[in-house]
């Protein structure tokens, strides 16, 4: 599945879009920046409530497909422009985190 097929499916807001033809081969929900650094994939959805610049940083530093912020978590320039700068698809769900995650999941495994 390809991040605008997400994109698509949720009904995600695009924040920022760097390649929504990135291919999503699995997804990681956490919220502690030191724990998410060593434990998301590239090609994973990132997805989070943190909506701090940090989040951009292990995002690009992991590889992933896309972040996406949950909760309508508000979103700051300082965010955007890191997004822009990283070439990361940052997206945003007004859905909670588990509900992100669990849609997505049921996406990729229930084929």
């Amino acid at each position: 599945m390809t991040v605008s097929q997400l994109i698509q499916e949720l009904n995600l807001e695009v924040i920022n879009s760097a390649d929504l033809d990135r291919e999503v081969v699995g997804a990681y929900a956490g919220d502690l920046l030191s724990w998410v650094m060593t434990r998301l994939d590239s090609d994973n959805a990132y997805i989070t409530i943190m909506n701090n610049v940090n989040v951009i940083a292990v995002a690009s530093l992991s590889d992933a497909a896309c972040v996406i912020l949950t909760e309508n978590a508000e979103v700051s320039c300082e965010i955007i422009d890191k997004a822009k700068n990283q070439n990361i698809n940052l997206l945003r769900s007004e859905k909670t985190t588990f509900e992100t995650s669990f849609l997505i999941g049921r996406m990729l495994y229930d084929k």
